[in-house]
Order: C-alpha cells, then sequence, then structure tokens
C-alpha cells in the first residue's frame, strides 16, 4: 500500500528547511542548507515504499508552530509527532520532550531519565539521530562541561535556539 509523506519547506531570507508528515504526525525537520535529495533520500529509506508529495496546505499548522517556536512566540511544540526509530532511540526523544524551555541539560541527565546512566554515548548517538528538529527539543542538550556542540541542524542553528530559550536577543538572527 502507498504511504503518503507530504512536505513543504519552512523558510526566511537567511535560511529553508524541509518539513513533513505522515497520517500521523511530523516526521522531519531538516537543517539550514540541507538539499532536496538529502531530505527525500532520507524519507524514502526511513518511510520504506512511501510517496512524497508537496503540500503546503497540510504542512501549515506544522509550519506556524515551528516559526512560532524559532520566534520565541512558543515553548513547546504541540501537534503530533511521528518520529520512527528504535525503542532507544524513541526513548531518548521523550526523554528530550521533557526537558523544559530555557533549560539545558547534560547527556548524563537524558541516559539517567531513560534509565540507562552507563549510556550516555548511546544517549548522544540517538539525539543525533532526532528526525524531528526543534519540536523535540535536542538543541537543549549540551556537554556535561557546558559545552555547545553536535547538532544535525548546525551549532550556529543551536546557539541561536539557545540565546532564545535563554530570553538574550539571539546574536544571529534567523527569524
Amino acid at each position: 500500500m502507498d504511504k503518503l509523506i507530504e512536505w513543504s519547506v519552512l523558510e526566511n531570507r537567511h535560511w529553508t528547511l524541509y518539513i513533513a508528515k505522515t497520517l500521523y504526525g511530523l516526521c522531519y525537520v531538516g537543517s539550514p542548507g540541507e538539499s532536496f535529495e538529502h531530505f527525500s533520500a532520507y524519507l524514502k529509506k526511513r518511510f520504506a515504499g512511501s510517496r512524497l508529495e508537496e503540500n503546503r496546505q497540510a504542512l501549515e499548522p506544522y509550519r506556524k508552530q515551528l516559526l512560532d517556536c524559532l520566534s520565541g512566540a512558543e515553548s513547546s511544540f504541540t501537534l503530533p509527532i511521528d518520529a520512527k526509530g528504535t525503542p532507544f532511540q524513541r526513548d531518548v526523544w521523550q526523554a528530550l520532550q521533557q526537558i523544559p524551555f530555557g533549560r539545558t541539560v547534560p547527556y548524563s541527565e537524558i541516559a539517567a531519565l531513560v534509565g540507562r546512566p552507563t549510556a550516555i554515548r548511546a544517549v548522544g548517538t540517538a539525539i543525533g539521530a532526532n528526525p524531528v528538529l526543534i519540536a523535540v527539543p535536542c538543541h537543549r542538550v549540551i556537554g556535561k562541561n557546558g559545552a555547545i556542540s553536535g547538532y544535525r541542524g548546525g551549532l550556529e542553528l543551536k546557539r541561536f535556539l539557545l540565546e532564545l530559550e535563554a530570553g538574550k536577543n539571539p546574536s544571529n538572527p534567523l527569524i
């Protein structure tokens, strides 16, 4: 049976992000500068047998809420999410959604939250596999020493999001 994945773009004058949803919810938020080829290849691999169809209208509620998160008007993403991953990855992504707006935590805290306190590297790998940037706030995870590192959306976007959530005027406005 043909599985439909609808997609659209979230853009401003500085960047474009590809976003996609299934019947069950948001399944992908891309990175600034990501090519359409990479975006579509990822979805075809993750959702085998799927058909991609551009549909801005179907994605409009997701676009609006993501833009609200990027402007600071929303502190969390509340629309349905359909993130495909292993049971461990899904546990990690669920734990990420428990991090309050404006707060950062080290990888070790996420490992403890999922009941695997010694699996810090595995947690980092699961965080790196998060397919729905911003909606699942993996940008709120930092090194134990406070270092800002590793983010699929790029360190510039991660810094922007952390500054925005900290109530600062982000030094590099993306919106």
